[in-house]
């Protein structure tokens, strides 16, 4: 697995002060892919895998000054970040695949042994799951009235979805 980080942005929001969104570039397989993580996420990451291996230093969380250049130090600081934890992990854990969008290996045993990179999800959510399918003998909407007055609700949802073209103008 190779991880680059090509570029970086400013982004503006009405919510919040405006925030840097780093490009992480995934080269796995022979197959390329692109994230976006903005530093909190990076930050998060770090602690996280703090707890189950050991991590590398990661760029100072403040920054003094928002210019280009700062941010291009941390933009190649994160990088290096990423890179490191490759190299010095002979497995990696499933919450820094999961941070890369990188699907789970099952050659990767450890991947499970750290957690997963969202604390709420279980192993039944990650696991595919059959869900029984609801069928109707009949269409409910179209079985004889109960009573001898006409439904005009269903009666005008029925002409507008059979016969649109007919619809009043």
């Amino acid at each position: 697995m190779e991880v680059y980080i090509p570029s970086f942005r400013y982004e503006e929001s009405d919510l919040e002060r405006g925030y840097t969104v780093f490009k992480i570039e995934v080269l796995m397989n022979g197959r390329k892919h692109f994230v976006e993580k903005r530093y909190s996420e990076f930050h998060a990451l770090h602690k996280k895998l703090k707890k189950c291996i050991k991590t590398p230093e990661i760029p100072s969380k403040h920054v003094r000054n928002w210019v280009p250049k700062v941010l291009e130090q941390r933009r190649q600081g994160l990088e290096t970040y990423l890179q490191a934890v490759i190299l010095e992990n002979e497995e990696l854990p499933k919450l820094f695949l999961d941070f890369l969008n990188v699907r789970h290996l099952p050659s990767l045993p450890k991947a499970e042994s750290c957690g997963s990179f969202d604390e709420t999800e279980s192993e039944e959510s990650s696991k595919l799951s059959h869900q029984p399918v609801l069928l109707f003998l009949r269409d409910p909407y179209v079985l004889p009235a109960a009573s001898d007055f006409p439904n005009v609700v269903i009666e005008g949802v029925l002409h507008g979805v059979f016969y649109p073209h007919m619809q009043p103008r």
